[in-house]
């Protein structure tokens, strides 16, 4: 069999392996903090920043949600680097931010932060600081969920059909899962785009 047979058959057993019933409380959880008038922190770094930045867009655009991705904006990220270092420059961006009660975190990693493996500890002093404030923490990772899995209010694993291809997997459907809760019918509240082009 071809690689590219293996791999697209390793993500169908992968989409048919999600938990739809925690995508939905998922969708649930975020749409009450929008409701509730919080905003939506959403946090990734390497290729989950991208996605985090992409999903800024959907859910601004498509869902009404106020929504902002600390990575986005580069000068301030290498600035708090600099300042801060890489485990407190999330944290420290909430903080500016006035992180609340009302507001949640959507955390997008592969493995979900550990802080005995020091990887993604930066995502672990975020999650901690939004609990000490009383803030919601969502999430959709990968591995065994991590920090996040523990953490969270509600975490979709992606899981895992090959230990060889663990962070492909879980970074490629991540972005179908905030796909999926961008369109879900507790979030979205506009068409999109060629959706309504006739």
């Amino acid at each position: 069999m071809s690689f590219s047979r293996t791999f697209l058959d390793e993500t169908i057993q992968a989409v048919r392996q999600l938990d739809v019933d925690g995508i939905d409380r998922l969708a649930a959880g975020l749409a009450s903090a929008r409701e509730a008038g919080g905003r939506l922190f959403i946090l990734g770094v390497g290729g989950s920043a991208g996605h985090a930045s992409h999903a800024v867009n959907d859910f601004r655009k498509i869902c009404a949600f106020e929504a902002y991705a600390p990575t986005d904006n580069v000068s301030e990220l290498t600035a708090r680097i600099n300042d801060d270092g890489w485990e407190g420059v999330l944290v420290e961006w909430l903080k500016t931010s006035r992180l609340d009660s009302k507001d949640a975190l959507l955390i997008f990693s592969v493995g979900g932060g550990n802080v005995e493996k020091n990887v993604s500890v930066n995502l672990v002093r975020a999650i901690d600081e939004a609990k000490r404030r009383g803030a919601r923490v969502f999430g959709i990772v990968g591995k065994d969920g991590g920090y996040t899995k523990k953490a969270a209010d509600e975490c979709v694993v992606i899981p895992v059909v090959s230990a060889e291809r663990i962070t492909p997997h879980t970074e490629g459907l991540c972005a179908v899962v905030w796909h999926l809760l961008v369109s879900h019918p507790a979030l979205k509240v506009a068409q999109t785009k060629w959706e309504s082009v006739r």
